[in-house]
């Protein structure tokens, strides 16, 4: 669901720890370069990524239920619509996640709406380096 854009300045000013679920190791796709201006603009960035420990200067993490509760309140996914509900499950099973957020192109009605229901702000089909612009810049 999306949420007003006076919650995303809200939101973008209320959390400066972020995890990123996708964090490629490719530079020169977004699930990078979102997460590198974000770094660049004064956000501390972690990653869950199946495969490394480490991309680009950030520390990456195999699961999310690794990842320290600070960096668990806002979630930032990169994956594909159709992985979300997993992703809502390990979100409700870990904790502590207070906003979840699916990069543009991004979007799973009946999940986000599981999210929602257990307190969780959930925007969706945005992209975090866009809205930061908007409201930030």
């Amino acid at each position: 669901m999306n949420i007003s854009d006076s919650e995303i300045k809200k939101i973008l000013l209320g959390y400066k720890k972020i995890t990123v679920i996708g964090l490629s190791p490719d530079e020169n796709k977004p699930s990078q370069g979102v997460p590198v201006f974000m770094r660049s603009h004064g956000y501390d960035l972690v990653g869950v990524y199946p495969k490394e420990t480490e991309i680009n200067g950030f520390r990456i993490f195999q699961s999310l239920a690794e990842v320290s509760a600070e960096y668990r309140q806002f979630i930032n996914v990169f994956r594909a619509s159709n992985k979300i509900p997993d992703i809502v499950d390990e979100v409700l099973k870990v904790g502590g996640v207070k906003v979840l957020w699916l990069q543009l192109g991004i979007e799973n009605a009946e999940a986000e709406k599981r999210a929602e229901a257990a307190g969780i702000l959930v925007v969706s089909n945005r992209c975090l380096k866009i809205e930061y612009r908007k409201h930030l810049s």
